[in-house]
């Protein structure tokens, strides 16, 4: 068996980004950036009042100086007027700034009667000008990769992008293995369970940005799992749930093997998720899953999630991991890195870790009360209430 960061490494260098392809500004949301996006002109791209007020020439600025308002200036309007030292102008907030003036005065400064304005005791001496490229300048750009954020999606519209390259999204195939499984909505026998971790993996795999294809059940035959892993093909990831451990129904690697399947590792010193596997079938990068439900999600978030990123061009994000104190003690841990249910509570002091006492790798009950996992290195020693315990935030 290899540890959980050599299974990591061995994934991380099966995986290559997927191909780009331009779209349009405002179908970005979530997507990644691939090339960068430069600005053509500053940003303002003229000096702008920073608040509502009257422009002036500031060498006469004192309490109870008068100017002429000869004119006002609306944000999109023109800045084409020319003041001396007695006359001023009304300004709107993002208007651009008259060439001759160099103050905003706002206009809680100013007393207005007519066309003249007094300026009052005690006005504020900052100048309100937004200056040319006080935001970015032309030739600034918003690099690559990136997640692209809301906040970014505007910055780029800011610098007058209407199209950005992206990675395409990575088409990932979930294939389940079982003959007794069925989906939900299906009238099951009495031995049948529903399928639960496909559904579970599509979600968590989408939310990371790939397109994810639920593949119809693979049954426990060779004929049957060659036949799915065949419409799997044109995959850039191929995740097969369950088969992946040594038994007579477990067929997934003999299966691919026969497919020409270039195994990279097989088993994982952790808990769950020790029937862990992976390699290159064909085109496509394959992760073969365990079956018990926790496990299967569970590994997800450690190795899918991250080789999901990888593709996307994010490189191979391994899950950040944090420090937490534990809420009571909790036995040694065995041989196997062991990924615990667990509650993660923020307070003054930091996290607070409650793990939870059941830790069965078929109960998805616990896994859906849980938004986090602890992590016990392997044989790690006892530890009592208030010991640090490093966990990933679910």
């Amino acid at each position: 068996m290899i540890s959980v960061e050599e299974a990591q490494a061995h994934i991380a260098a099966l995986l290559s980004p997927v191909g780009t392809e331009t779209i349009r500004l405002e179908n970005a949301r979530g997507r990644v950036l691939r090339k960068a996006v430069q600005a053509t002109r500053d940003q303002p791209p003229f000096r702008a009042s920073a608040m509502d007020g009257y422009a002036i020439k500031s060498t006469r600025l004192k309490p109870g100086a008068q100017f002429t308002v000869i004119g006002e200036i609306a944000a999109g309007g023109s800045n084409q007027i020319e003041i001396d030292e007695t006359q001023s102008v009304r300004m709107f907030t993002g208007a651009p700034l008259p060439d001759s003036a160099d103050y905003v005065l706002i206009q809680e400064d100013a007393d207005r009667d007519g066309d003249v304005i007094t300026v009052r005791e005690n006005h504020d001496t900052k100048a309100y000008i937004r200056p040319s490229g006080a935001d970015f300048t032309a030739g600034d750009t918003l690099d690559a990769p990136r997640n692209l954020s809301h906040s970014d999606i505007a910055f780029i519209a800011s610098m007058g992008a209407a199209h950005v390259t992206v990675s395409q999204k990575p088409k990932i195939a979930l294939i389940a293995t079982g003959d007794e499984l069925v989906w939900p909505g299906e009238p099951p026998r009495d031995t049948d369970i529903f399928a639960s971790n496909n559904f579970g993996l599509k979600s968590m795999l989408e939310e990371a940005g790939a397109q994810v294809s639920l593949m119809p059940i693979a049954a426990d035959t060779s004929d049957s799992l060659r036949a799915t892993l065949d419409l799997a093909k044109d995959h850039d990831l191929i995740v097969t749930l369950g088969g992946a451990s040594v038994g007579d129904y477990d067929l997934v690697q003999s299966t691919a093997d026969t497919l020409g399947l270039q195994t990279s590792f097989y088993k994982i010193a952790m808990r769950p998720g020790k029937p862990l596997m992976a390699g290159r079938l064909g085109k496509a990068v394959m992760i073969g899953l365990p079956g018990n439900p926790v496990s299967s999600m569970v590994c997800g978030t450690i190795f899918v999630v991250p080789a999901t990123k990888s593709l996307l061009g994010l490189g191979y994000q391994t899950p950040h991991i944090l420090t937490g104190r534990l809420t009571h003690d909790v036995g040694p841990n065995g041989p196997r890195t062991h990924y615990m249910r667990a509650e993660a509570e923020f307070s003054g002091k930091g996290y607070e870790i409650a793990i939870h006492d059941r830790q069965d790798s078929a109960l998805l009950s616990v896994l859906s009360q849980a938004n986090a996992l602890a992590i016990r290195p392997i044989n790690d020693p006892k530890k009592l209430t208030g010991d640090a315990v490093e966990f990933i935030l679910l």
